[in-house]
């Protein structure tokens, strides 16, 4: 679909959703609902790029990828959907796609030990040690 024609189809579906204008408060949630989406032919140049680059690497194409590809083409941040056209697309061809790229490259976490030997949660003030209280003669050393 042409740039022209989605435009039109935008500007009937607010006629029809607001035949008397569109309210102030509903400017910002509807400018949320009409954010940019690669087009089909976006789509497939950014797909045909990212399987030329994987032919030159060893590695699977990965998300980190497909999102720098998508800001390229579009001059903004990819959106989680787009990138799962890519990957969509991608599988359908049979080309592996990593969607954690740095899942292997973080240091793991430090084990915990099991909660039998975690020290129990205090809920309260502690208690004082009966030889923190005041001597006998009132004094508390």
């Amino acid at each position: 679909m042409d740039r022209p024609q989605l435009l039109r189809k935008v500007v009937e579906w607010l006629h029809a959703g607001y035949p008397n204008g569109v309210p102030q408060g509903d400017y910002i949630p509807l400018v949320a609902l009409l954010r940019r989406q690669l087009s089909g032919e976006e789509l497939d140049h950014v797909t045909a790029e990212l399987i030329d680059d994987s032919l030159h690497q060893l590695e699977p194409i990965s998300k980190i990828d497909a999102g720098v590809k998508i800001t390229k083409v579009t001059d903004e941040l990819p959106h989680e959907a787009d990138i799962a056209r890519v990957r969509e697309l991608l599988f359908a061809g049979g080309w592996p796609f990593d969607d954690e790229p740095l899942a292997d490259t973080l240091p793991p976490e430090p084990p915990r030990p099991p909660a039998a030997e975690q020290p129990p949660e205090s809920t309260g003030p502690p208690e004082p040690d009966e030889d923190d209280g005041p001597d006998e003669t009132g004094d508390s050393s």
